[in-house]
């Protein structure tokens, strides 16, 4: 795992504290039952990824095609220029907690299951447009990398980068929890209004769901780690002191 990713302090003495209990247990089943409840007293927002494939999960109002508004989806993007990627060269990684790291490229992407929706897209700053996103149903691609039982959280980095005042690169990311991720209209779009999804709305491809607001929906996303906890980093935005969770 990247040095990138680092446990959060307050979470990390948690965990230390917990691991010296646990190693006063010795291993066994009654230390596995208790790591397991640890995290799902530590994590209330999430469950098992088998448990959240059966559980309901309301969806979001959809809309017509002729409701769809293609001038009001704004462009927000934290540099002047968007990043210029090679469709034919890129790569989405998919790796941190899971049984089956995959990296695929964007041929293989389309031929994984589709899915097509016009919702409504919510920005914070205050306003809104109803959009056609296409693309991979991001439930299906974390069914086809099948996460551990420890997974808990999502972190995306996006190819979108920048300097910081000492000339250190700087990426994009966010992180989500499971559950959001799992819902039905949650996708992986690499298509914007019935049409190849646009490099100035993050093509090749994008992170797109009625339930997140848009600071949320990563553009130009090249890598996908499942974790076990949040990183230090929780999104590029809400290290700025925007809400983490940013559900609508």
């Amino acid at each position: 795992m990247s040095d990138f990713l680092r446990i959060g302090r307050r979470r990390l003495i948690g965990l230390g504290g917990m691991s010296l209990l646990l190693a006063a247990c010795g291993r066994g089943s009654v230390q596995t039952q208790i790591e397991q409840k640890l995290f799902e007293l530590s994590d209330p927002l999430n469950r098992s990824f088998e448990q959240l494939l059966f559980s309901s999960q309301r969806l979001a109002p959809e809309f017509r095609r002729e409701e769809i508004e293609p001038e009001a989806l704004l462009i927000n993007t934290a540099e002047d220029f968007p990043p210029q990627i090679d469709p034919g060269s890129y790569r989405l990684t998919v790796g941190g907690l899971v049984e089956k790291p995959v990296s695929l490229t964007l041929k293989e992407i389309r031929k994984l299951p589709y899915r097509s929706e016009i919702i409504r897209h919510v920005c914070v700053e205050g306003w809104a447009a109803i959009v056609q996103w296409g693309g991979l149903p991001l439930v299906e691609l974390l069914k086809f990398v099948q996460p551990k039982p420890e997974a808990r959280y999502v972190f995306f980095r996006s190819a979108e980068g920048f300097r910081n005042n000492n000339g250190e690169l700087y990426g994009f990311y966010e992180t989500w929890d499971l559950a959001s991720c799992v819902h039905p209209q949650t996708v992986m779009a690499y298509e914007k209004n019935f049409k190849p999804l646009p490099v100035i709305n993050g093509a090749p491809v994008r992170l797109a769901s009625p339930i997140k607001l848009g600071y949320k929906q990563i553009k130009w996303v090249t890598e996908i780690m499942l974790l076990a906890a949040l990183p230090e980093q929780l999104g590029y935005w809400v290290d700025f002191g925007y809400e983490w969770y940013g559900g609508i």
